[in-house]
């Protein structure tokens, strides 16, 4: 347990290090679980309605089941996040999360699967910290936070219990509602190879039937636990406000390179940005980068244990999600080939329309976890088995895990500084144009590039509402199909600053500008509008707002405010 702990400090030291230091590869995702964790303690503390919030994209407001809203963290952590601040409470979901990632499969492998200490200990180091987990540790806690899965297993695994069916199916039906608060992609991929391992024990040890009864008792328990709880929220995330039909096309097409398999990521001792950028669309979706001596041991282990139906369940979930991380078209080394990916025939479908095709390969590093902890195992029982050559066993295992594993140990996280919070915001001087039910607009608007507006609204304990933000919507556009954006659709006022912040110049302003502007000051219901005077563009800003609206900013708190109260009632 040491291990891991010192392990998630490792990854994560510079951001405990330095208070003002955020991700530096994903600051826009940060900012946005910060805002999450202010949700999740307002819902404990003002009893706020937990599935959608009308704090951020005033006045439609934001469906947070169809995003990513971590209730079952935010929650129990609303002391953490009260006392502390969202931004401790992001880092302790982060570090805790890898943390407890490391225990829980510990705990799986060593007293359920393996029952050994040293295997169990290896397969669920890698479980943790293995490239794609520190990868998405750039900002992404839901992700890394996979310490219900093996809970899941565990429940599972115990369903085959005589005469405790109605006890083990509503256990498991409660840690499937705990995961499906945390990350519905995980409990959907958890879903999928658990499912397929147990049809190969069933197939491949026929003793096993004989628990079919109990097991499928249970099973049947658990989906009506399950679906009972979790009926509303999806009835939310799927058909309430704000629900969308699938990710767009563009996200769609994040896809694992076939030539990452072998490769090196770059928060791994071997690895570097130079060397993997080109193979991902950004850090935090390094999938797959095994290194080209693990994936040659993997197979070797498939091959040396194939008589283990348990192993040839999880090789063949490992092909599948292989396959599916590839996309519709298959990338090598940067460069598309042209040829069709198996998932080209899948991604239109229900649900899959919502999984990113690389995040496939993620389901991997649990699968090779599994795989050396069985491995390892077995290598310790042929010892046992020749003590003459015990020693020769051990120096060869030893060996080739250290060529496979070391150049595949984290480095901590890139990270760098952050703007510090204006005291316009801290200071609370923002309260007086709020009033009435305003909401307070930024230069630029939130969206994917600029989402400092919701670390700034996660201070207030967001009773600073926000027009606009950055978030999964629904493209209601004509012809657009509700296919999810990251903010909400474009307005005039918004695709103008849009153009400044891109170009750096002013666009002419036509009397049409104006009206749209005030159209949209006003569907906006703003009281304010407030430009940080640190950002590159903001004497284009500041002059674009300016003209469009008549209306002189005033320096308040470190931030230039226009009060546009009067064109907006």
């Amino acid at each position: 347990m040491l291990s891991f702990v010192l392990l998630g400090f490792w990854v994560t030291a510079r951001l405990w290090a330095d208070p003002s230091a955020g991700v530096r590869d994903n600051r826009t995702d940060q900012a946005q679980f910060q805002w999450m964790m202010a949700h999740g303690a307002r819902v404990v503390t003002d009893f706020a309605y937990p599935f959608t919030s009308d704090r951020m994209n005033v006045p439609d407001g934001v469906n947070l089941m169809a995003n990513t809203s971590v209730l079952s963290i935010s929650l129990p952590m609303m002391p953490v996040t009260v006392l502390f601040g969202p931004r401790t409470a992001f880092l302790v979901f982060l570090t805790g999360g890898l943390i407890a990632t490391g225990a829980a499969w510990y705990f799986l492998l060593s007293r359920v699967l393996i029952r050994s200490r040293g295997p169990a200990w290896l397969g669920a180091g890698f479980c943790a910290f293995a490239p794609a987990m520190v990868s998405h540790a750039n900002a992404h806690p839901n992700i890394v936070s996979q310490f219900v899965v093996p809970l899941i297993i565990w429940r599972t695994l115990r369903l085959t219990e005589p005469g405790r069916w109605l006890r083990n199916g509503l256990l498991l039906g409660l840690v499937i509602v705990w995961q499906a608060f945390l990350n519905l992609e995980i409990l959907l991929m958890a879903a999928i190879g658990l499912g397929v391992v147990v049809l190969a024990v069933a197939i491949g040890r026929p003793e096993s039937r004989r628990a079919a009864r109990p097991f499928g008792a249970g099973l049947g328990v658990a989906a009506v636990v399950a679906g009972v709880l979790l009926a509303y929220p999806l009835y939310v995330q799927l058909f309430g406000p704000g629900a969308y039909h699938g990710l767009s096309r563009l996200i769609r097409g994040y896809r694992t390179d076939l030539a990452s398999f072998v490769a090196w990521s770059r928060e791994s001792l071997a690895g570097d940005a130079r060397s993997s950028a080109h193979l991902v669309k950004n850090a935090t979706e390094e999938n797959a980068f095994f290194g080209w001596p693990l994936t040659v041991l993997v197979v070797a282990l498939v091959w040396w244990l194939r008589r283990n139906v348990v192993v040839l369940g999880l090789a063949a979930v490992g092909i599948v999600f292989a396959l599916f991380s590839l996309g519709r078209e298959v990338r090598f080394d940067g460069r598309d080939t042209g040829i069709p990916g198996p998932w080209a025939a899948l991604e239109k479908l229900p649900i899959l329309h919502s999984v990113v095709p690389t995040r496939w390969s993620l389901a991997l590093t649990p699968i090779i976890g599994i795989l050396l902890a069985l491995g390892a195992e077995h290598t310790r029982r042929l010892a046992r088995r020749h003590p003459a050559a015990r020693r020769q066993i051990r120096f060869v295992t030893a060996a080739v895990l250290a060529m496979a594993l070391l150049p595949l140990l984290p480095t901590p996280l890139p990270a760098a500084r952050l703007d510090p919070i204006p005291a316009f915001v801290t200071s609370g001087a923002w309260r007086p144009y709020v009033a009435g039910g305003h909401s307070v607009a930024t230069l630029p608007l939130p969206d994917t590039d600029y989402a400092d507006p919701l670390r700034w609204a996660a201070e207030t304990r967001l009773d600073m509402p926000l027009a606009r933000g950055y978030f999964l919507y629904p493209d209601t556009r004509p012809g657009a199909g509700r296919v999810a954006l990251f903010t909400a659709p474009p307005r005039p006022t918004s695709t103008y600053f849009i153009k400044i912040r891109r170009t750096g110049g002013v666009p002419p302003i036509t009397p049409q500008d104006r009206v749209a502007a005030v159209d949209d000051l006003r569907y906006w219901r703003a009281g304010a509008v407030i430009l940080d005077p640190r950002l590159r563009q903001a004497d284009a800003l500041r002059q674009g707002m300016t003209e469009l609206t008549g209306v002189e900013p005033v320096f308040i708190g470190g931030m230039w405010v226009w009060d546009v109260r009067p064109l907006v009632d």
